[in-house]
């Protein structure tokens, strides 16, 4: 399996489950009839006892017994092959299904919409990739494949029963569906209690996440034993969840027991009556009763491993669930049409947006950027900037209205050719843990570090922000590595990886979204020289807090409580009186503290 169309995500739980094994049938048939000849070798040693009390001690052919003997050594060989094969083809089809859910549950989690992720608790998402994952890998190699061989061993060993006398197999089973039904009832409760687990268990794992994502702010606070009580809180949580399902595992099994001694009493009581009267052999009474001894193992199977069953099966619901939920792509409406080599206009006709009903954040924006202009974008905190130009990328869809790239509706447009035609400079520039090279190169086809027309390509992105001189001064240059996000750079080195990484690929349009924010003056300037360089021949979207970064751009938009108030270069602005000249004015007093978008 190489990909999501290949995994079945729309029937019911075990069908799909079933359909992850489908390209291995193969192996799949193998391991079955491994698992058949296993259980075939598990099934005649009872009948050996018949043989044993019939024609060894009550008629003494000792041929007979060098017979059995060799026989029953001969079955066991052959069960120990038959467990080997079984236990490798199984657990490499169990191994292959769960390879190949977890690469497309990542992969899905990657297309999801943004709107969906946000909305969505990390460690929650992990929880599904790394425990419900791992408690399905469970399920599908260990629990599932004792289960099926268990239960073609009963079947077995309940059709020899049937052959020696039906009528004393028919009174030893009159309590089947009672068992039955309480099995039935427990998987519900075991169900229940699976999902539990696995929900306590996410929660956990989201408490630690958060926690160590915000150690730094925990560390400020001084807030760790809050943050251990939480932990406590979501542990103990976690242990109770367990332990109910423990309860009724454990109850289940004391029951089923008592119901197997039942059954027991009823084969002495009429097995010995059928011996005494000449309907059965002594020596079928023996393997009849030796064939429920065994028959109490796979039941004891079943019960010690339906709690598995029920949380593996729990599991693959919270896997599923994630499948089911729609890619980004498929929730917006799945554009097709590649536009080309794009010129770089952008139009805004009347877009309005709200990430929730009533909390309108975009309110009836008409714009038109021309190709190559350089747009700058100002306004208070929460005016609406990042949502602005997020949706040019489609990062989310307006509510009403619509964006134009080069006269497409860009909800017409294939995602990947858009983005690929759209540089972004975020105002926390997150880097991979890799080599610089590797960060600049992001997205390209390949590790540029193994090609040299790949690395001219990296070295101009790289002088293009003005770090190029920077990397050759390191002792390993363009291998030196950043470290997990970047630590090993200072903030503005990050910023200017993070330009040539934006200009890479000669993107016709360019966004950079306050990417001078927390830089101090020196830096900030160094920056302002390369985000210049960079939006040369671009269409360009540069949103800034700080005013003096805007001054030289070909236009200003002003936005204020979602809505576009003002628009025009810096001098016509100036002499406008209006929320422009206010947040200047405000900027440039010493006696004021810069406003923060």
């Amino acid at each position: 399996m190489r990909d999501k169309e290949k995994l079945p995500i729309r029937s019911g739980l075990l069908t799909r489950l079933a359909g992850c094994a489908a390209p291995y049938l193969g192996r799949l048939a193998g391991a079955m009839g491994f698992m058949l000849l296993a259980s075939a070798a598990n099934v005649l040693p009872p009948w050996l006892f018949k043989s044993v009390v019939d024609d060894v001690l009550i008629s003494r052919n000792t041929t007979v017994l060098n017979l059995l003997c060799v026989g029953l050594v001969a079955i066991f060989v052959v069960k120990g092959f038959a467990l080997y094969g079984q236990q490798v083809c199984m657990n490499w089809v169990g191994q292959r299904v769960v390879m190949d859910i977890r690469l497309v549950l990542y992969d899905h989690m990657q297309r999801m919409s943004l709107r969906t992720l946000h909305a969505s608790r990390v460690g929650e998402l992990m929880s599904r990739i790394t425990s419900d994952v791992a408690t399905l890998q469970n399920l599908v190699t260990n629990t599932f494949v004792e289960l099926v061989f268990n239960a073609v061993t009963f079947v077995g060993m309940f059709a020899f029963i049937c052959y020696i006398n039906w009528k004393l197999t028919l009174a030893t089973f009159v309590i089947l569906p009672l068992t039955a039904w309480l099995l039935t009832f427990a998987a519900r409760r075991l169900r229940a209690a699976g999902h539990s687990v696995q929900e306590r268990l996410a929660d956990l794992t989201a408490i630690v996440q958060e926690a160590f994502s915000a150690i730094r702010v925990v560390r400020a606070f001084a807030t760790e034993e809050q943050e251990l009580e939480r932990f406590r809180r979501g542990n103990v949580s976690n242990f109770e969840a367990l332990l109910r399902a423990v309860r009724i595992q454990a109850s289940l099994a004391g029951v089923i027991e008592v119901f197997l001694i039942c059954a027991l009493a009823v084969v002495f009581w009429f097995g010995g009556r059928e011996v005494v009267t000449g309907a059965l052999s002594p020596g079928e009474l023996v393997a009849f009763l030796g064939y429920l001894g065994f028959m109490v193992h796979p039941i004891r199977v079943f019960m010690s491993r339906m709690s598995a069953l029920q949380t593996g099966l729990a599991a693959s619901e919270r896997i599923f669930s994630v499948l089911d939920t729609p890619s980004e792509a498929a929730s917006s409406g799945t554009g097709t049409k590649d536009p080309g080599r794009i010129e770089g206009s952008v139009v805004f006709e009347g877009v309005r947006f709200a990430y929730k009903q009533d909390q309108e954040v975009l309110r009836g924006i008409d714009l038109v950027v021309r190709p190559g202009e350089r747009v700058a974008i100002v306004g208070p905190t929460g005016a609406g900037k990042s949502t602005l130009v997020d949706l040019i990328p489609r990062f989310y869809d307006p509510t009403e209205g619509r964006v134009l790239v080069d006269g497409w509706d860009v909800r017409e447009l294939n995602l990947t050719a858009l983005r690929r035609q759209i540089g972004i400079v975020p105002q926390d520039c997150v880097l991979m843990k890799g080599s610089i090279a590797f960060n600049i190169a992001y997205g390209l086809s390949e590790d540029p570090l193994g090609s040299d027309s790949l690395m001219e390509e990296v070295r101009r992105a790289a002088r293009v922000a003005g770090i190029h001189d920077f990397i050759e001064s390191l002792p390993d240059g363009y291998a030196s590595e950043v470290g997990e996000r970047g630590v090993t750079l200072s903030g503005g080195q990050r910023q200017r990886v993070a330009i040539a990484r934006a200009v890479v690929r000669d993107p016709r349009i360019l966004i950079l979204d306050e990417a001078t924010s927390s830089l101090d003056l020196e830096v900030e300037r160094q920056v302002q020289e390369a985000m210049s360089r960079a939006t040369v021949g671009r269409t360009s979207f540069v949103i800034a807090h700080r005013l003096s970064t805007v001054r030289s751009a070909d236009r200003i938009l002003v936005l204020e409580a979602g809505r576009l108030v003002q628009q025009g270069s810096h001098k016509e602005l100036l002499e406008e009186t209006g929320l422009y000249s206010r947040l200047y004015e405000l900027q440039f007093d010493a006696s004021s503290v810069p406003l923060r978008s």
